[in-house]
């Protein structure tokens, strides 16, 4: 009876039928993961070239923040200039110098991205709404253009437009002057430059602003838009309840990266702009600018590179908190 019983525990039943299986199992698994890692070999040479730039122009500079915190001097070298500590920060905080330029650097950006912003949700919504095709194209083109003008030829035809080519008079105030409204002179009075600067960014990138939101425009589903016309809505209604709520994940997403660099000015553009007119420094001088003057004037490596890593670190801190902001009010929309 027991070599019975133990002819049937060799035997397999129905119930447990030979795992035959098992072995072609591990090799299939095996061939997965070996094609899942050729194509990440694959991803990873192809991205190689953008990791070293990465790593060479972005990565690798960052040992010369140690600046920041030295006496430097350029015989010793960045390593073995002698540690100052915190008194590069302490030379900017107490300069006086530091509340007015931070101020004009947040309300100048500010202003740059909230109109730049609507300026280019605007356009994108009146160009989707233009039916005639080469005219739409043609219209693209154009408020692109001044993407790539140059802030010198910006800064040539402002001059022309406010001051004239003499140095006085200027298109401005020759429209000015047929309403009987005294001219002004630009270039010594600093409350409008905010405004000055804010309509020249808008004339810069409200196009580019547009075909980023153009972009999103056509990922918008047809169907959405033909229900709306069999409702008998309007197009001017279509783009208010339709084109404008889908558009506010990549509206949200720009705002991150915008509040990200809320403390860098545009420096290419202001210094090209106002240069050393100290006259208008009241309003327009943001901390690029006021960098580039102090290294070159009284030639401190130590506190630029201070405040550089100031405004490295206080927008590090800004788009962090504007992503959680985001994710807490708009998870669909979040970049992380």
């Amino acid at each position: 009876m027991q070599e019975s019983m133990t002819a049937q525990q060799g035997r397999p039943t129905a119930a447990e039928p030979p795992s035959r299986s098992a072995p072609s199992a591990e090799p299939q698994t095996t061939r997965k993961r070996r094609q899942r890692s050729r194509g990440s070999g694959v991803l990873l040479l192809l991205a190689a070239p953008g990791i070293a730039w990465f790593l060479v122009f972005a990565y690798a500079p960052m040992a010369g923040l140690v600046v920041a915190f030295k006496n430097f001097d350029v015989s010793q070298g960045i390593f073995g200039s002698p540690w100052s500590g915190l008194d590069n920060f302490k030379y900017f905080v107490e300069s006086g110098d530091a509340p007015a330029i931070v101020l004009n650097t947040l309300v100048l950006n500010i202003l740059f991205l909230a109109a730049t912003l609507g300026a280019g949700l605007a356009l994108a919504i009146m160009l989707n709404e233009l039916r005639a095709r080469i005219f739409k194209k043609f219209m693209q083109s154009a408020i692109f253009f001044p993407y790539f003008v140059s802030p010198i030829v910006i800064s040539i035809m402002l001059q022309v437009i406010l001051a004239g080519a003499g140095g006085h008079g200027g298109a401005v105030n020759d429209a000015l002057g047929l309403f009987s409204l005294p001219e002004v002179s630009w270039y010594t009075e600093p409350g409008p430059w905010p405004w000055i600067l804010t309509i020249v960014k808008v004339w810069q990138l409200g196009g580019y602003m547009s075909v980023i939101f153009l972009a999103a425009i056509t990922a918008i589903p047809e169907d959405v838009y033909e229900a709306a016309m069999l409702d008998g809505a309007s197009r001017a209604r279509m783009a208010l309840s339709i084109t404008l709520p889908l558009l506010k994940p990549t509206a949200a997403i720009l705002i991150v990266l915008g509040v990200g660099r809320i403390f860098y000015g545009d420096f290419g553009t202001i210094f090209a702009i106002i240069g050393d007119n100290g006259t208008l420094f009241s309003t327009t001088d943001v901390i690029d600018t006021y960098v580039f003057r102090s290294l070159r004037t009284i030639g401190d490596f130590g506190t630029t590179a201070a405040i550089g890593l100031f405004q490295s670190v206080v927008g590090f801190i800004l788009v962090t908190a504007a992503v959680l902001i985001q994710r807490r009010y708009s998870k669909e929309s979040s970049i992380l």
